[in-house]
Order: structure tokens, then sequence, then C-alpha cells
């Protein structure tokens, strides 16, 4: 049984289809064929139900790719443990996140400061983060809540004040500052109902015995900024590091004091986290700190 026959084996179970899955391999559909034959031969049972030029994952076929992917999973793992105790490693993070306005400053910095370092990132909610961290998808995940799930550590790397984000020439833009219970009485810009960020600031609203009309509610941060300065209404808003300066939008304190935001580095225990990935972990908690 070779490492290649398990590579092929798991891209043609994921996607039951030899023709998709030699072009996504990049291989000779004749030649994937043989090679997962000689794989059957080697187990002794057939992995897959032909019927009419088409093919489905048996029972065995099931039972194998569970093993096959621990197997491969390992092999990976271990591949880069031992880059890193020979001190090959060149550096490569995976990091998955909600929003990447938080990250952008940290990560340019850690790579001006490690320019062999390469980064893969990926966008997803956070109830898809966990599958992310366990597959090995994302070294690290950053998220304004922690994974509350055995298996899964994390880290707390900035507790962010909240601002009411004003237009500029709005009548609370001069103000020192205003309280949630005032700021409800204002046309709200929000994100979507189901959305973390959102049920966040609900429970703000919600202790301060409070509850804003939302005339409008977006998917992306920059987009509740854009329309605060166009004057569509106004939104809670946390701040990037070193940036209250926003053309347009004039940042009001919340008097609330509950009104703070703890965003999370989190990962897997079950996972091999490389000496890159740690390090990157220590500079955001480092960055935010400042």
């Amino acid at each position: 049984m070779e490492l290649l026959q398990l590579q092929y084996f798991r891209t043609v179970a994921r996607l039951e289809h030899m023709t998709k899955a030699s072009q996504e391999l990049r291989i000779a559909q004749p030649a994937l064929s043989k090679t997962i034959s000689r794989l059957e031969e080697d187990i002794g049972v057939p992995l897959f139900d032909r019927q009419a030029g088409r093919i489905r994952l048996n029972s065995y076929g099931k039972a194998f790719l569970t093993k096959a992917e621990e197997a491969l999973r390992l092999l990976e793992e271990g591949k880069r443990e031992v880059a890193d105790l020979a001190g090959l490693e060149r550096g490569s993070i995976r990091l998955v996140t909600a929003t990447l306005e938080r990250m952008t400053g940290p990560i340019t910095e850690f790579i001006s400061a490690h320019p062999e370092v390469n980064f893969q990132i990926s966008q997803a909610p956070i109830e898809q983060m966990s599958e992310f961290l366990t597959s090995g998808e994302a070294d690290l995940g950053f998220t304004p809540l922690p994974l509350d799930q055995a298996g899964y550590a994390y880290k707390a790397v900035l507790n962010e004040e909240l601002y009411l984000a004003v237009p500029s020439a709005h009548p609370l833009a001069g103000r020192r500052q205003v309280s949630l219970k005032e700021a409800a009485a204002e046309p709200f810009i929000g994100y979507r109902e189901d959305f973390v960020f959102q049920q966040i600031n609900d429970s703000f609203f919600e202790q301060a015995g409070a509850a804003p009309r939302y005339i409008c509610r977006v998917d992306e941060p920059p987009a509740i900024l854009s329309l605060v300065r166009a004057g569509v209404g106004v939104a809670l808003s946390g701040c990037k590091k070193g940036d209250k300066e926003i053309p347009g939008v004039t940042l009001v304190p919340v008097s609330d004091q509950a009104c703070r935001r703890q965003y999370y580095l989190v990962w897997s225990e079950q996972r091999y986290l490389s000496a890159a990935a740690c390090e990157f972990r220590d500079h955001v908690a480092a960055y935010f700190a400042e």
C-alpha cells in the first residue's frame, strides 16, 4: 500500500466520480482507475460499488476512508513536526476567521518580521470553525467567542471597546459619550440576525433594557461604516488599533461598561501546532496588548 494510493482514494471517495477526481488530481483517468483497483486488491475487498459507469463508496470503503484520512493526517503532522525539529520549517500558517478586519494589522507586522512565512486564510462563520480546525484546514481560528467544545484550547487576545458610530454631522457626534438607551432611539444599522456579532450586540442592548430599530442589516463590518458615512443610520462598531479617525464617521464612546467585545485565538488540542503557528499566536496577543 502506497501513500499516493491513499491520497487518490480520498479524492475519489469524496467526489464519487472518476472523471472529476482525475481532473482534480491532474492524472489520466485510466491511471487513476488502475491505482484504485490495486488498492482494492491489496485490501482484499472492493471499496466502491460500480453500476452503469457510476461509483459509490460502499460500507467497506466508508470504514477504510475513516482510517485513511486519519493516517494521512498523522503523516502530515509528523512531517511538520520533524521539519520544526530540524529547523527546516519555513513557516506555513493556516488561519480561519469570521472577519479579517482585526487581523490585517498583526498579519502584516508578522510577515514583515518573518518574510519566509506564508499564510493561508479562510473566512467562515464561527459555527464552521471547528470543522476547519479538526480537519487540519486551519491551525488557528480568530473568533469573538471561544469554541465551547471539548478538544479545543483558546487564548484571549483582544478586549475591544465598542463605540457608537455616527455620521460626522450627526447631533451625537459632538458628545463625549452616549448610553445604549439613548442610542437606541436612533435608526440602527446592524448585522444579519444569525450573525454572532449581532447576537453579541443584542445582548448589550438587552442588558441596557433597550431595543433599537434596525433599518438595514449587512454581512461585513466595512459595509456598516459605509452606510453610517452615507447618513443611513448609526451602528455599534469596534475600532482597529490606532485607527479612530474614520473619514465622515465619528466614534462616540458608549457609557455602558459592559459594551466590550472579546476576541480569541482557538486551536485543536488534538492536532500538532507548528512552531510558526505558535509564534504567530503569541505575536497576536502581544500586538493587541500594546
